[in-house]
């Protein structure tokens, strides 16, 4: 039997802190939903998304086991190429290729290296979250509620 002695006093608690900005994006189509959304998600990166010129181009490819498991992985993969990849900042994304059965995308962006210099800092993103996901994708509501980790 495992003996460690007495428990300690407790010494810590929980407090609320505002970590956290939900994405909200909407489109013609659930493509255009999960574009908007991967775009808001850099344009809160900067506080001015307009001087994001679009002189290169990444790929990238998701997928996932349901439609807000490829979503999350979508974000995330391109969260990636910004972290990860000379920091490419993309001003604009388009899916290529989006199937909804076996929830896979292809996604070519727009965009360059992001520099400090030339794209002011906004937030930084640290995770894209499973929190109070939400998908609608019906006749007249295609959108999207994400909240990511700042």
């Amino acid at each position: 039997m495992a003996h460690g002695g007495d428990i300690p006093e407790v010494k810590y608690e929980y407090l609320d802190h505002t970590a956290d900005v939900q994405l909200h994006a909407w489109g013609d189509s659930l493509e255009e939903a999960f574009e908007q959304c991967a775009t808001s998600m850099f344009g809160y990166m900067t506080t001015d998304y307009n001087t994001v010129e679009m002189k290169e181009e990444k790929e990238v490819e998701a997928e996932g086991d349901d439609l807000m498991g490829l979503l999350f992985h979508f974000l995330d993969e391109w969260l990636f190429v910004f972290s990860a990849d000379a920091f490419f900042i993309p001003r604009k994304i388009v899916i290529t290729e989006f199937d909804k059965e076996n929830f896979k995308i292809k996604s070519v962006g727009y965009g360059e290296e992001f520099d400090i210099k030339k794209h002011p800092q906004g937030t930084e993103v640290k995770a894209i979250t499973y929190s109070n996901m939400q998908i609608y994708d019906k006749e007249g509501q295609h959108e999207v509620f994400v909240i990511i980790d700042i």
